[in-house]
């Protein structure tokens, strides 16, 4: 369970930043002292401190003290440049306590997931994956694919032909387009049922190549096939 928390937009000033910080940490103190589900149910506490290292070192280190069952990372992978999501999520990772979970919240894109794992991430979650399938998107091994597009009109190609989920098994890219384009629910779900099933897949994959110590090959390797840019 997450505490309270205040999300600053990007682009605030320190002032408010800090503002925003401070009543987080107030909350998330009185959350703390509300709780009573410890035995079934882990309170973590939410990293704030907007662009500002100084920030989010202090609410690091106020949290901390709290010690809460885990701690998240929040504020970033709010639409800001990536080189930005980057240097915040790359210097406050690794100070995280080494014994309990990381969360980082608000991240499902494959470049997302794999950069913080890679500076110490453990958990993830967002709506990406259903969000995009409703705009008829599909993640594939080879980028993304708009199914709902006209190219893919007669397409009688799964969805990834490298992808075991239920909807690459059993039906095509065409089909799937008219289901999108007729607006049937069917559509949306199965794009939905691919996107989770690629993500899980490719977390899976992440977990061995963390086993090898090979995760920073696979990624250059997944960005040059997914056609992303290293920063």
């Amino acid at each position: 369970m997450m505490a309270f928390d205040e999300c600053c937009p990007y682009g605030v000033t320190y002032d408010y930043t800090k503002k925003s910080m401070e009543r987080t940490i107030r909350w998330e103190t009185r959350c703390k002292e509300a709780h009573k589900n410890t035995e079934k149910q882990g309170l973590f506490g939410i990293i704030q401190g907007g662009y500002f290292e100084d920030l989010r070192d202090e609410c690091l280190e106020r949290l901390v003290e709290l010690d809460l069952p885990g701690y998240a990372i929040g504020g970033i992978a709010i639409g800001e440049p990536k080189e930005e999501y980057l240097r915040i999520l790359r210097y406050i990772a690794p100070k995280m306590p080494e014994n309990k979970p990381r969360y980082m919240m608000g991240i499902g894109s494959p470049d997302y997931l794999i950069e913080a794992v890679l500076a110490g991430i453990d958990m993830g979650d967002c709506v990406l994956p259903t969000r995009i399938a409703r705009h008829g998107t599909a993640m594939t091994s080879h980028g993304k694919v708009v199914v709902r597009n006209a190219t893919y009109e007669t397409d009688f190609s799964p969805i990834d032909s490298e992808c075991d989920c239920y909807a690459c098994q059993n039906f095509t890219r065409a089909y799937i387009r008219h289901l999108i384009n007729s607006k049937e629910i069917l559509g949306v779900q199965l794009l939905s049922i691919h996107n989770l099933r690629f993500l899980t897949k490719l977390m899976e994959r992440v977990r061995i190549e963390i086993e090898n110590d090979n995760l920073l090959k696979f990624r250059d390797e997944f960005y040059q096939n997914y056609g992303y840019t290293k920063v």
